[in-house]
């Protein structure tokens, strides 16, 4: 391949790169760099004389050198690219010559050994040696095998220690990106730990299985009737047994810690056999199922090697469609969330059918298996529950990750307040930036001792052991999140806890307490609960997400021609705000075939196109119809005359700013839209242009403006719409089957 004569901007340049050790690894990272033109020179070196020819012949290297010290004389840079045993004398010899101002690296996957030995032969860390291990492979290996993007969208972890020189680790750093690596930063001894447990137990294990099968007498028979599951357990004991022997030493430390921790699981799990412990059974095999399905989303996406492109994932929004047909859009998150959490704590097993399988609510179930609950599912909308009471919950391994589900967070807080354990509540870069305040505030007038970053946001730290005491809250804003964090935290108080909303909000927790058998008082807009009585298993039926169908209400408001029915949805009264509002403006919106399925009103939706009208929208309706805010604006922007939105500053405290955020994509679509502290003005009537709009890893801003594609003049590239999973999975396939002409843009 000849060498590119341009480089990408910011990409890193140097004149005299050495390779030092001419195998898979060092190979591949030879010669990506010199394929891509980012060194003036490439200079391999091995000990194998036919390797050193093979490089050269292949394009791997410019040129061999004969020895170590030809090869680094004037390098600017040397990777170290030998087995994990062989670096220490590989070092003694470097540790002996004149390097000058050399960068050093490596690519060994024990980078404690690397950092000891470099210390031991320079007689300290050199400053300008930059540790760093590639996860990458093959199934080949040899100088033969070297490709220029073995690298490509995988991970290269570096370890840089605490006086390394920055200049060289932002070197290093930029030849990986420039091999379109994904690289991270770790400390060595977390490094160490990561890779004991995910690569170097599960060899060793791989290993010993074998051996210790083929030992036995009847080792013929076990072979000859193993099925696949022993093949694909077992596959990675064919590696290089040379190799692993030398890791396993390098890194024995931080393997025997990890082994200590199996050896204690693989007890239990024993026992569990041994006593017939089939709860015990049924969790580990459920968790570690959740665990391996999760691993595999993240390959599959490839978010673990390349972030899933998820800094800019596109929907591109072409003009034009009309929507018809019936639809049922996935299950409603609220209920989704509310149906683990009670179905957790209740006495015996709950089932729920319609569980909506988005991140957002995925997040919930594996945050009650990481504290002991056995969850069966979800497959296909159905989940098994195996409560364990409202006081048998267990510590969880570590902290609660919580993606980015700022509902889980909130009620999760309550329910954790009073538990005999600490708990620390993490979440993404998006979770993290939410405000918490709102659930810490009143749960520390009860009693909790809860710890939190800067401005009340993520992480949340739980301090266990604490005894709450009921209290009545009179909320500031009406928030059912904080209304039902303080019923879960009630749950466990002395005397009652009482919370009065300023204006009605989704009641969906009250109903469901009911529901599991637990009393609760309402009385206007005051929820009232005590603890001393118990949560029942009950049977979960999860109708279809209001706020999810209210994309398709607007959509085929706005698009002439439409006639969509919209099944099985939830109309429960505190959530249908949204048709309130539209019928205002003018929708053409008929509820059909309303029953009561679970304690939850529900029915199905036909909506026509209409021509709608501006409306000031009436401040009562605010709180029940706050998440369809985003998508009303695009309503607004459609109808003719003035909208007129206040008492909803809650909005700028959602996933993004909301207000904001679809007041700068309105406005850069043309739309008069002027944003107020608690609302918003909007002008419609006079058209929606095409354009470039940022949905700023909010998910409803994502969808809002796929739907403004109907009516737009021009096609609509929305920018960062990846969380569009966590509450929508297949939002794209149910709206173009609707009409929509909204997809993924193709970026090939």
């Amino acid at each position: 391949m000849s060498r590119t004569n341009s480089l990408p901007a910011g990409a890193p340049k140097i004149g005299r790169l050495v390779v030092v050790g001419l195998g898979l690894i060092g190979g591949s990272f030879a010669k990506g760099l010199r394929d891509g033109g980012y060194c003036n020179e490439v200079i391999g070196f091995d000990l194998d004389a036919r390797s050193r020819e093979l490089a050269v012949d292949l394009g791997v290297v410019d040129r061999c050198a004969e020895s170590l010290e030809e090869a680094c004389r004037a390098a600017d840079v040397i990777q170290l690219a030998v087995p994990i045993l062989a670096m220490e004398r590989l070092l003694a010899e470097l540790a002996s010559l004149d390097l000058g101002n050399a960068v050093l690296t490596d690519v060994g996957s024990a980078k404690g050994n690397v950092v000891r030995c470099a210390r031991e032969q320079f007689g300290r860390m050199p400053s300008r040696f930059v540790p760093g291990h590639p996860i990458a492979g093959s199934e080949q290996s040899g100088v033969t095998a070297a490709q220029s993007t073995l690298f490509r969208r995988h991970k290269v972890i570096l370890t840089p220690l605490e006086d390394t020189d920055p200049a060289a680790l932002a070197l290093v750093d930029g030849l990986w990106r420039a091999l379109g690596a994904d690289v991270e930063h770790m400390e060595v001894q977390h490094h160490d730990e990561v890779l004991a447990a995910t690569s170097h137990l599960p060899h060793l294990l791989a290993f010993g299985l074998v051996d210790s099968l083929a030992k036995r007498n009847e080792n013929l028979e076990i072979f000859r009737y193993a099925a696949g599951g022993f093949r694909d357990f077992t596959r990675i004991a064919g590696s290089d047994p040379v190799m692993w022997h030398d890791i396993f030493l390098a890194n024995r430390e931080a393997v025997l810690h990890t082994l200590d921790d199996f050896r204690a699981d693989l007890d239990a799990l024993r026992a569990a056999v041994d006593e017939g412990d089939g709860r015990t059974l049924l969790g580990v095999f459920t968790r570690a199922k959740a665990a391996r399905e999760h691993f595999s989303k993240i390959l599959a996406r490839r978010a673990y090697v390349d972030v899933m492109h998820s800094k800019d994932l596109i929907f591109l929004a072409n003009p034009g469609g009309s929507l018809s047909g019936s639809l049922r859009v996935p299950g409603d998150k609220s209920i989704s969330h509310r149906s683990i959490m009670l179905g957790s704590l209740a006495e015996g097993t709950t089932e729920v059918e319609g569980f909506l399988e988005g991140e957002d609510a995925l997040a919930t179930i594996q945050a009650f298996r990481d504290m002991g609950v056995v969850i069966e599912g979800p497959n296909q909308g159905r989940v098994t529950v195996h409560g364990v009471g409202l006081h048998g919950l267990k510590a969880p391994p570590g902290p609660i990750y919580l993606g980015n589900s700022g509902t889980s967070m909130r009620l999760l807080s309550g329910l954790l307040a009073a538990q005999p354990f600490d708990t620390t509540l993490t979440g993404d870069a998006s979770l993290s930036k939410r405000p918490m305040n709102r659930v810490a505030k009143p749960l520390r007038e009860m009693g909790a001792v809860i710890e939190t970053a800067a401005e009340g946001r993520p992480p949340l730290t739980i301090r266990g052991g604490q005894k709450l005491s009921g209290m009545h809250y009179d909320m500031p804003m009406a928030s059912a999140q904080v209304k039902s964090c303080l019923l879960l935290a009630g749950l466990y108080a002395a005397e009652k806890t009482s919370v009065t909303e300023p204006a009605p909000t989704r009641d969906h927790t009250e109903r469901m307490l009911q529901g599991f058998g637990y009393p609760v008082t309402v009385k206007g807009n005051t929820a009232t609960v005590e603890s001393g009585h118990t949560l029942r298993s009950a049977q979960i039926e999860v109708p279809a997400d209001i706020s999810s169908s209210a994309f398709f209400m607007v959509a085929a408001s706005i698009a002439p021609g439409s006639d969509i029915t919209l099944e099985h949805v939830g109309v429960n009264p505190t959530r249908t705000g949204v048709i309130d509002i539209l019928k205002l403006m003018g929708a053409d919106i008929e509820l059909t075939n309303v029953r009561e399925v679970g304690g939850e009103p529900v029915a199905d939706i036909r909506v026509r196109a209409a021509q709608l009208k501006g409306i000031d929208i009436p401040e009562d309706l605010v709180p029940l119809a706050i998440d369809e805010f985003p998508v009303l604006f695009v309503a607004a922007s459609c109808a003719q005359g003035r909208t007129t939105l206040r008492g909803a500053e809650e909005l700028r405290v959602k996933e993004s700013d909301r207000i904001q955020v679809m007041a700068d994509g309105l406005q850069a679509l043309g739309v008069s839209a002027t944003p107020t502290p608690d609302g918003i003005i909007i002008e419609g009537g006079s058209g929606i242009g095409g354009g470039e709009v940022w949905a700023h890893g909010d998910h409803r801003i994502a969808m809002s403006f796929s739907v403004a594609g109907l009516r737009a003049s021009a096609p609509i590239r929305i920018h960062d719409c990846a969380n569009v999973a966590t509450s929508f999975p297949n939002f794209l396939a149910l709206a173009e089957r609707a009409g929509m002409r909204v997809g993924v843009e193709d970026n090939s």
